[in-house]
């Protein structure tokens, strides 16, 4: 832990937090392009791995067309269209893989811009990041190069923008209940394979949610995310929808002290250290089923749970989005997975009501608020008695009586608000909104003689994002 960290969070009320995010549109519309001869001096990749869930993906296929022809790839495969977006540590831009018709977006990171700002680890952990994850919700890492200046990225490029975005194009600015519990539903699911991953995400915000071409989400920017160990284990409850409802003052019944994997009153039935399915919804409870089912699973008739939540996990560092920040974190108090249940909170606030409970005129008053302040809901507009119920669960300040301290996502899963989820199928369930569809056509005229260079490009937009980078705040990504 670096002291001007520790100064931060030690005089949060006089200071602000250089570490912490600030928030806007991360969107940056104009393109930056420049001539040069040069190309890429080197370049590294390792052979894409295809992902499960990705079978049949036209862009896996691209990939490794590319890489069966040249035996590598890097940035001069590439035809940069436009620059998506920045962030602290780096620049998206939508690309087309040339000769192949498959379009992706590449983060592009500046190596001596790592470098002067000692943020190459957090790099580093994207990467690493990236490469281990295999989930329908979050992103497939599908090239990873770099250049004697640049790191590259190859990920899914996103039409429909980021879930920011679309809630300012709603009327009143805010998402019906229906299209919260949708988005809900698969954020959830996409921070219970992290937590399984031992992957505190720390990050959640509608600006970091894209929306896919066929409606679904994608959680995106690991560069905050936290690794630890985690030990997934299925453990044996008396009730599978709920005994720990969550009472008046807002905690949970199953979220008392310790840090034990497995919750209080259940006895362990099965552990790994692998990741494992979501079983609790996957198979639905009958009652004529016998005891021991195909999988051996079932113990005295009753359905077990997934305990994948490491909770043992503790971090000093001061990362965030300051309306997002978790009271521990701000406090210094040092924090762990409960952060992530934490703006799961705000996050639901945010699109139900069009903005965050906690936010001040300032980031200093926003930092006191969080810490000081009680949870108060808005008259208008009204949402339910459950969707409260749950936030009030969420956005308990102490984080060991927070719903979902320990027992993660499969608490959170059989609260009432999810009723009627079948989480097994969340994936073919029907989008409130499709994005339209792109015309890449319209980017055909971007580029210009073949002379021009992708690395110089790149070289000319990330200029513009150094010179924009604020000060004190990181850019939102």
């Amino acid at each position: 832990m670096d002291s001007e960290s520790y100064n931060i969070r030690k005089n949060y009320h006089h200071n602000m937090p250089n570490t912490a995010r600030g928030r806007g549109n991360q969107n940056d519309k104009d393109s930056h392009h420049a001539h040069s001869d040069s190309m890429e001096s080197s370049s590294s990749s390792n052979a894409p791995v295809l992902r499960p869930h990705t079978g049949g993906d036209v862009r896996w296929e691209a990939i490794n067309s590319i890489i069966s022809r040249d035996h590598d790839i890097g940035l001069s495969h590439f035809k940069l269209l436009k620059r998506l977006g920045y962030g602290d540590i780096g620049s998206v831009y939508l690309v087309e893989l040339r000769g192949t018709n498959a379009f992706f977006a590449m983060k592009v990171m500046d190596k001596a811009s790592l470098a002067s700002r000692n943020k190459l680890l957090r790099a580093q952990t994207e990467r690493e990041i990236l490469g281990l994850l295999d989930h329908p919700f979050l992103p497939t890492l599908y090239s990873y190069f770099e250049t004697d200046k640049f790191y590259c990225l190859v990920m899914e490029f996103c039409s429909g923008g980021n879930l920011h975005t679309l809630r300012q194009k709603q009327p009143h600015k805010h998402f019906s209940e229906e299209a919260t519990r949708f988005f809900a539903s698969e954020i959830l699911l996409a921070l219970e394979y992290l937590h399984m991953l031992g992957i505190v995400y720390r990050d959640l915000k509608p600006e970091n949610v894209l929306v896919r071409d066929e409606g679904h989400i994608m959680l995106s920017d690991f560069d905050l995310s936290l690794r630890c160990s985690v030990n997934p284990t299925l453990v044996k409850s008396s009730s599978v929808h709920g005994g720990n409802h969550i009472g008046a003052n807002g905690g949970s019944g199953g979220g008392g002290g310790g840090s034990g994997h497995v919750v209080e009153d259940d006895s362990v039935v099965q552990s790994s250290n692998q990741a494992m399915n979501f079983f609790p919804r996957i198979l639905p409870s009958k009652k004529n089923r016998k005891a021991k089912s195909d999988f051996g699973l079932f113990v005295g008739g009753s359905l077990p749970e997934l305990m994948a939540e490491p909770t043992n996990v503790r971090s000093m560092s001061f990362v965030g989005t300051h309306e997002y920040l978790a009271p521990e974190i701000i406090r210094g108090e040092g924090h762990g997975s409960a952060v992530d249940w934490w703006t799961f909170g705000i996050f639901l606030y945010e699109l139900l009501h069009g903005t965050t409970p906690f936010k001040g005129q300032g980031n200093r008053a926003t930092l006191f608020n969080v810490v000081g302040q009680p949870l108060r809901f808005p008259e208008n507009p009204h949402i339910s008695h459950m969707a409260r119920d749950l936030i009030k669960g969420l956005l308990v300040k102490e984080p060991q009586k927070r719903i979902a301290y320990r027992r993660g996502a499969t608490e959170i899963k059989q609260h009432p608000f999810f009723e009627g989820v079948n989480w097994a199928l969340v994936r073919s369930a029907h989008p409130p909104h499709i994005p339209d569809p792109v015309d890449f056509s319209q980017f055909a005229s971007k580029e210009t003689a073949g002379s021009q260079s992708s690395d110089k490009k790149v070289s000319a937009g990330n200029a513009v994002y150094s010179r924009n980078l604020h000060p004190s705040l990181s850019l939102p990504y």
